[in-house]
Order: structure tokens, then sequence, then C-alpha cells
């Protein structure tokens, strides 16, 4: 039977404990009533005789909000923070334990944004050994950093060889320093000797266009200068002689990259220059490696004067061989003593003896008639 408030404007609901009729209340649904939260709420409100509006009253829930929570329509029901706040109160409303009614519908209504909790009693165990492993490849990945670096390092701040030597030999061979004067007048400086010129100072051979010579030979004519050089290939196949690997004798030494082995006041004059990638080792009669490289194209090899040395190539004709700045020949062979290839100066040719005058012829007068 609905409760007839009459004209009074506010309803005052009290719980069964402020009742003078408590015993009604051992017969209410409780929470645990029916199928759901709704319906246990629903129950609990017909059994005290009141209506949706009533409860909206008390409550100041919206009364659409009242009916979707008893049928649990929770797509007209606000966010989820609000859907709890009306169930509390509309528990408290009934005089049933707002607590428990909230729990009772988060169980009937789980939270999806929720994560899923682990099972009881089951543990996640890790292989002992993946710890192990790991470890152990970080501290091979960090042994192979750290001896990558110590090995630039050493090699940065090792100087090179050549340079070293070079660097020797230019102190040693330095003019002793300048006296300073004390009785110099002050701003004055004194000049010393003049230095050396710089190692390897040598100018470029100019470049020549192919064909020039020939074409100022024959006039200009670029037909004279392809027949010409139709006959001199010509020429070569017939002597046998591969034109790629023609030695022009007499061409001067021209620095193309770095030049190794002694300084240029310990020179023998003998240079081995690489034509193109070749590997070179000088070692001495016991074996004793003097120098020993793979040497790029371009790069050259100045020997010393100490004789005895001998050279080991892995492709002769890959070296051209040098002597007093111009070329002679390349290796012939791949092994060489050093002194082989030095080619003596050429004797120079004896001045021609200027032949002694002849006397001439005496000519006889012609002889006077006789009178």
């Amino acid at each position: 039977m609905p409760l007839d408030t009459g004209r009074v404007s506010h309803l005052h609901l009290v719980a069964d404990g402020e009742r003078e009729d408590a015993p009604l209340a051992e017969h209410q649904p409780s929470i645990d009533h029916g199928v759901d939260i709704g319906s246990a709420l629903r129950a609990a409100r017909e059994f005290r005789g009141l209506t949706l509006q009533d409860v909206a009253d008390a409550t100041r829930i919206r009364l659409s909000y009242i009916e979707a929570l008893e049928d649990l329509r929770l797509d007209e029901l606000p966010s989820r923070p609000f859907t709890i706040g009306y169930v509390k109160s509309y528990a408290k409303v009934l005089g049933l334990d707002g607590d428990a009614a909230v729990a009772r519908f988060k169980v009937d209504v789980p939270d999806d944004s929720e994560p899923l909790r682990a099972p009881v009693g089951v543990r996640h165990e890790r292989d002992p050994r993946l710890g192990l492993i790991l470890a152990l490849g970080v501290l091979i990945v960090a042994a192979i950093v750290l001896w990558n670096v110590a090995q630039r390092a050493i090699a940065k701040d090792a100087p090179p060889a050549q340079v070293a030597q070079e660097h020797a030999v230019a102190v040693a061979n330095a003019p002793p320093p300048v006296p300073v004067d004390p009785n110099a007048a002050p701003g004055s400086v004194p000049l010393g000797a003049p230095l050396p010129a710089p190692v390897e100072s040598t100018t470029p051979e100019p470049y020549k266009t192919p064909g020039l010579d020939d074409a100022a030979a024959n006039g200009g004519s670029a037909d004279a200068v392809t027949a010409a050089s139709k006959v001199r290939a010509a020429e070569a196949a017939k002597a046998g002689v591969d034109p790629n690997q023609a030695v022009k004798v007499g061409t001067p030494f021209r620095a193309k990259g770095a030049v190794y082995g002694a300084a240029p006041a310990e020179a023998s004059g003998l240079i081995l220059q690489a034509r193109k990638p070749a590997s070179l080792n000088v070692h001495d009669a016991n074996g004793q490696i003097y120098f020993a490289r793979w040497m790029a194209a371009g790069e050259a090899f100045r020997a010393p004067r100490n004789g005895g040395l001998i050279a080991e190539v892995s492709d002769p004709q890959a070296f051209e061989v040098y002597n007093g700045g111009a070329l002679t020949s390349r290796m012939g062979a791949p092994v060489s003593a050093l002194g082989k290839l030095v080619v003596a100066p050429a004797a120079p040719a004896p001045a021609p003896v200027a032949a002694a005058p002849q006397p001439k012829p005496a000519v006889a007068s012609p002889a006077k008639p006789q009178g």
C-alpha cells in the first residue's frame, strides 16, 4: 500500500532503530535478496510501501535514475562513480547497509576497465639462467667496446714511424741555435742561418696532352696523329711488347703518395714506387725485417745507403725503379737485391780529338821562258 504523506512537503524517513515499530525490519528483504542489487532495492522499497517518487524526493535523485537503477539499465545512468553514490544513498534511505549495497553492486556489475587480478596461488617463476646469460652478454659487449677504445687511443698517441724518423733527422741536421746577445738593443731580433729546403720539395711534371707532339710534327693533322699512333702500336706488337707494360725511361720521379724508408740525407738514390697495390718486404741476408708494408698505388720506398738489403714483392710489374730521380726500369723478379737495382751513372763520352791540320802542297811556279 503506498505511503500517504498528506500535505507534508518534506518526507523524513528514519532508520529502523529510530522507529517505534522496529520489529518491522526483521522481515525486510536484505541486500542479498533477489537476483541483483536492483531487485533487492525494489523489494525493500515495496516492503516499506514507498513509491519511486518517495525515494526520489528523499534522496534528491532523479526519478528516471531510480527506475534505471532498480532495473540495472546502466546505459541510462551517469558515470560509474555517480551510480555507486546513488546505490549507497538508496540503501541508506531504506535502512540498509550502504557499504554492503555498494559491494554487491560491484559484484553484480564489475568494472571492465579494471585489470584482471592474478590467480591466487600461482607464482610466476623465471629461469635463473636467463639472468646469468644476460649479464655475461653485457660483460662481453663492454669488454669489446673497451678494447676498441684502448686500441684507438694507443694508435692515436703513437706517431707514425716515418714521421718520427724524419723528425729526428731534421732535428739532427738543424743548425745550432743562435746565441742571444745580452748587449743587444731592446726590440732587435737576431736572425739565424736560413732554413733548409722542405723534404720532397719537388715540382710536379707539367701535363702534356697525348698526341700533341705527333700533331705538331705533322702540321696539326688529326689523321696524321691517328696514323702515327697505329704505327707505334704495330711496331710494339711486332716486337712482342705490350704497350700498357712499356716503361717510359727517363721520366722524373713524382711523389704520388707517402714516401717511406730512409731520409733524403741517408738515401742511396734508389726509389721503388708502386703502380698498383702490392706488398713490399725489405730485409737483410739474415732475414731481419727492415721495412714491410702493403703499398697503395702511388706510395714509394726510398732505399738507404747500407747494402745487403733484399726486396721481396708480390707483383714485380707493380713497382717502378727510379735511380737518381729518373725512371730506369721495373722490377723483373719477385726477389731482387737492392744493390743490383742501382744503375751506375753513364760515363761521359770522350771529347772528339781535333785532327792535326795537313800541310798544303807546294805549288811550283811556272818557269819563265829563256830569252
